[in-house]
């Protein structure tokens, strides 16, 4: 991406995510530069199967109607298997990420795709860990990129939509709370 400023919000669950992505539409940010990554919970359910129809992307399971929202706001979407993170559902400009990193063959010294797909996007190595840790553990990771006002704006919205924890990625600074 051309700005390498992001804010990572991690959530708790899957509807305080969706509770942020709505703020962040609500308050007038560019969804488009939006991501979101979670673990793919339907494998608990023997999941019937996925389908693309368009620009949206459709899953049968009990978080359905929440992956099937979020694939019609953001811009692109995927399921991909990760070792060591498992099943997981990617939806924004990270998968463009990831699939450059899987096809260039780019996984940066240790990273997972996933991994490799947040260190493109500007986000440092040693904060790499903990959102693999928090996708592993069932929690939902919003990046959201812009400029320094766009991202500063939506660490405060993060923070009002309950994160978990919200860490702020400039090319000058990095800040977590």
């Amino acid at each position: 991406m051309s700005d390498q400023n992001s804010v990572v919000g991690i959530f708790e669950s899957h509807t305080l995510a969706e509770e942020a992505v709505g703020e962040l539409q609500r308050c007038g940010l560019d969804i488009k530069k939006l991501s979101i990554v979670g673990r793919d919970q339907h494998t608990d359910e023997h999941v019937v199967g996925y389908y693309n129809t368009g620009d949206r992307m459709m899953c049968w399971g009990k978080r359905g109607a929440f992956w099937g929202g979020l694939w019609g706001m953001l811009f692109g979407a995927g399921f991909f298997w990760v070792p060591g993170l498992g099943p997981l559902l990617v939806a924004g400009p990270l998968v463009a990420m990831i699939v450059g990193a899987v096809e260039g063959a780019t996984v940066v010294g240790g990273l997972s795709a996933v991994g490799a797909g947040f260190y493109s996007m500007g986000i440092p190595k040693d904060s790499i860990l903990k959102y693999e840790t928090a996708i592993k553990s069932g929690k939902f990771i919003l990046v959201f990129h812009g400029t320094c006002e766009e991202v500063d704006k939506t660490r405060q919205i993060l923070d009002r939509a309950k994160a978990a924890e919200t860490a702020l990625h400039t090319q000058t600074s990095e800040t977590v709370t």
